[in-house]
């Protein structure tokens, strides 16, 4: 980190039981601030504490093109130099990016988003059925009711259902050619370096190793499982050094 004491940012994260980061959405802004040696603090937010503190800093959840409204969410962050506040990981990797702009992060990439867009559908679906169900086990109480009410309303059954052993084998079957297809592209570039676009890390690269560090906190064997695919243990390491400040 730099030498100046005095943080410029604060990070407003998702607390669990274990006092480190393991939202997988802030991880990619931490990532990005470790990156970009920027001096920050963290505050951690139970769930049910992260609407009512983010209000209070006047934040206001923006809305879809259908005009559903947003929910209040982590990261948010506050920018100490000029007071300003912001959620959510995209306008806030992109404030990062435009206020510290060395050493420079590429935001997005065709390659990028393809990459994105492919984890989401098939890794996103092995993680639903083997992280989320574990999550559980590392929130507070309070947290605990919060996370599980809407997921299991939305799910029909209890978290734990989904950790009956053949339904959570089926479910990494049935995505496991997807998988291993999504670690090739990460591999597109991998003579001209360890990261996606080659030898600089981009905010594709922190998307995949905060996935990766948020199933890790979790669970170390589902981890393991998804990083014995070609691909996804080599850009986990890359990023290590960016991931030594994790509280």
């Amino acid at each position: 980190m730099a030498a100046q004491t005095e943080p410029e940012i604060v990070l407003y994260d998702l607390a669990c039981t274990k006092n480190v980061c393991f939202s997988p959405a802030v991880w990619r802004i931490r990532l990005m601030l470790n990156y970009k040696h920027i001096p920050y603090t963290t505050i951690f937010l139970e769930f049910p504490d992260i609407e009512p503190t983010l209000k209070g800093l006047g934040l206001v959840p923006g809305g879809s093109a259908s005009g559903d409204q947003y929910k209040y969410t982590v990261p948010a962050i506050q920018h100490v130099p000029t007071n300003t506040y912001m959620m959510d990981s995209v306008p806030i990797a992109q404030f990062l990016e435009s206020t510290y702009p060395d050493p420079p992060v590429t935001l997005t990439s065709e390659l990028g988003r393809e990459i994105q867009d492919k984890a989401r559908a098939v890794v996103g679906t092995a993680f639903r059925a083997s992280v989320m169900p574990r999550e559980i086990g590392i929130l507070s109480p309070r947290s605990q009711e919060h996370f599980r009410r809407p997921r299991e309303a939305l799910l029909g059954h209890r978290l734990e259902d989904l950790l009956d052993p053949g339904k959570e084998e089926q479910s990494w079957s049935a995505v496991g050619d997807g998988i291993r297809a999504v670690g090739e592209l990460m591999r597109t570039h991998k003579a001209d370096g360890p990261f996606v676009l080659g030898a600089q890390p981009s905010c594709t690269d922190f998307f995949i190793t905060g996935s990766l560090q948020s199933a890790r906190v979790v669970d170390e064997g589902v981890f393991q499982r998804i990083v014995k695919y070609p691909g996804y243990k080599e850009i986990y390491e890359a990023c290590l050094p960016y991931m030594e400040k994790r509280d």
